[in-house]
């Protein structure tokens, strides 16, 4: 059976002085993160660890974002990171630097619960 996404969260985050792009990048994780509370799984009893989580993090340069620190971020769930072109990259002349800009797209994967539950009809007495 396959899994169906049930969430998706964006945030951004950024990296003034530093111009690190995982900075940047774990920022935009957690400001996803502060956007949602997800309250599906023990309603439905289902363990967070059955929950997949594909982040896609995008930066004017992808190479530099370390996924791993990015994935350590999320607090649940099987993670998988994968850094794009995105993001911005704001110049600084008068330093000869860049601020970062990340941003981030977190989806939630439910596994299928074909069968598990059945809708009922209950009539007014």
């Amino acid at each position: 059976m396959s899994d169906h996404r049930m969430i998706l969260e964006m945030g951004t985050g950024n990296d003034l002085y530093g111009q690190d792009y995982t900075k940047a990048a774990r920022r935009a994780v957690q400001d996803a993160l502060h956007h949602s509370s997800i309250t599906l799984f023990s309603k439905l009893g289902i363990d967070h660890g059955q929950m997949r989580v594909q982040v896609t993090i995008g930066v004017q340069r992808p190479d530099q974002v370390d996924c791993d620190a990015v994935a350590a971020e999320l607090p649940r769930g099987v993670a998988t990171v994968c850094a794009v072109l995105g993001g911005l990259d704001v110049a600084d002349p008068d330093a000869g630097t860049h601020h970062v800009v990340a941003t981030a797209a977190i989806e939630a994967y439910l596994p299928s619960l074909a069968g598990k539950y059945q809708l009922t009809r209950n009539d007014p007495v």
